[in-house]
């Protein structure tokens, strides 16, 4: 049961949103435009606000959908699946940064690993979305807004003294760090872009 919970889990991450919205209703593949990724920042500068608001409440619904797995499973077979949803979360993000279903090509894990977040402890992610913006509004970089929120995730899960939580953010905050390597010399060389609908 825990492989079949981890591999829809993955397969549900795979679902690459900006590429299917992409070549669905604008007849581009955005990994063709802009930084070539598929994740949300992606899609809101090739294809427009619309579809990166789309794209991103997608990517943050395979979070959700996937740490919610072992309720849904338990419920449809009857069975008490006894799998950590922060566990069956974590392979979504997987997912979503290397997905099956595009070529190993994905996202960041930003929108991904807050959908997560969102299901095991909704006031957090409340927290990171109210950082990131103002974050955003402030800096108007969304590499950097996502890396701070990032860390204050991991500050926030120190408090909560559940030690999965807190292993499991420094996880998706590595993964974070990791996928924006690119944006932190961009950043240092002053060529990282700024957002321009704020």
């Amino acid at each position: 049961m825990y492989m079949l919970v981890f591999t829809i889990s993955y397969l549900l991450g795979s679902i690459p949103s900006g590429l299917i919205i992409g070549k669905v209703f604008y007849k581009t593949d955005i990994r063709e435009h802009g930084s070539g990724n598929l994740g949300g920042t992606n899609t809101f500068r090739t294809l427009g606000v619309k579809a990166g608001l789309i794209v991103t409440s997608a990517d943050i619904l395979k979070g959700t959908l996937a740490a919610a797995l072992p309720f849904i499973l338990t419920n449809v077979t009857g069975t008490e699946i006894d799998i950590h949803p922060l566990l069956a979360g974590m392979f979504a993000v997987v997912g979503h940064m290397y997905p099956i279903f595009a070529g190993f090509r994905g996202g960041k894990a930003v929108a991904t690993s807050a959908g997560v977040v969102l299901f095991y402890q909704p006031l957090l992610f409340v927290i990171l979305i109210l950082s990131f913006f103002i974050s955003l509004y402030i800096s108007k970089y969304v590499s950097l807004s996502s890396m701070i929120s990032a860390v204050l995730a991991i500050i926030y899960s120190l408090f909560t003294k559940d030690w999965l939580l807190i292993l499991v953010v420094v996880i998706f905050s590595v993964f974070i760090f990791y996928r924006h390597r690119a944006n932190i010399k961009r950043i240092k060389n002053k060529t990282e872009p700024k957002v321009k609908w704020l």
